[in-house]
């Protein structure tokens, strides 16, 4: 199942995305993912005819046009495993998109095929975006919750994920890839993995209880593609592993079903999630 796991061209910098999704690559409806590294002053421009878009500034800054609106240093921190949580632009479908670094920036574009936005185009800042430590001891991790169902968009849903080495995360196992209303919701996923140190590997398996079983070992920079089954992460000892997820559906809403053979690790409201703080801080 490899091609479930897209490597990043790591060398590669500029207007050359280092890993690139779009829904004809990856097999599915509506997700596309890329992710540029930019020394100060490169540019790059993108198409957002049909997509609903973010642009989010995972470490340096960048200056952001959308259509005639112009967004100035966009950027928040010089790491992913800062932590504070990246700022990002919210961009609706029909408009001309760019980006210029204007310090050494790493920018991820994530898109879902939409037919409209929500709103204008928009910056969303750093203290704007809600933090959550999700679950206990092995299980510890943190996340931001970017652009959540309660966030105006129309397709995407973002999050990121720091696990600490040794711990498990996207756990227990569970999955979101059928309609069934209150229940569970269908949601194309994508995973862009960072790793510290960067010779690092994490692992995710992605499996149903059919034919689907692939256990995967990203590298720093690599993407997984979710879509369909459970799909738990493991960042190993020695390595601290970071995520970004982009989720986008038929509709908008995480609803998901828990694999039995971990019911009896969940917890008995079968709500995964802790407590959710706003403000920028873990």
């Amino acid at each position: 199942m490899s091609e479930l796991l897209v490597c990043a061209a790591r060398s590669t910098q500029g207007q050359t995305p280092i890993v690139q999704v779009t829904p004809e690559s990856a097999g599915w409806t509506y997700i596309g993912f890329e992710v540029y590294r930019l020394k100060a002053g490169e540019k790059v421009t993108v198409s957002t005819a049909d997509k609903e878009t973010a642009v989010i500034v995972l470490e340096g800054k960048c200056d952001v046009t959308v259509g005639q609106h112009q967004f100035p240093a966009v950027g928040s921190r010089d790491s992913v495993f800062s932590e504070l949580p990246p700022e990002f632009v919210y961009c609706p479908p029909g408009q001309p998109v760019s980006f210029q670094a204007s310090v050494a920036a790493e920018v991820a574009v994530a898109t879902s095929v939409a037919d409209e936005g929500v709103g204008e185009a928009r910056h969303v800042r750093a203290e704007e975006i809600a933090f959550e430590r999700r679950g206990e001891g092995s299980t510890t991790r943190m996340i931001h919750h970017l652009l959540d169902e309660h966030h105006p968009a129309k397709k995407l849903l973002l999050v990121e994920v720091v696990t600490p080495a040794g711990n498990w995360s996207s756990y227990p196992p569970h999955k979101h890839d059928e309609e069934i209303p209150s229940q569970e919701s269908y949601l194309e996923e994508t995973y862009y993995y960072r790793i510290d140190p960067p010779h690092g590997q994490a692992l995710q398996r992605v499996y149903d209880k059919q034919d689907l079983n692939a256990v995967l070992t990203p590298s720093d920079g690599d993407v997984v593609l979710v879509p369909k089954g459970y799909h738990p992460v493991a960042s190993p000892p020695g390595f601290t592993t970071y995520y970004l997820n982009v989720m986008a559906g038929h509709g908008r809403v995480w609803k998901y079903t828990i694999d039995e053979d971990y019911r009896h690790i969940a917890p008995k409201d079968g709500n995964i999630m802790g407590t959710v703080e706003h403000g920028a801080k873990r």
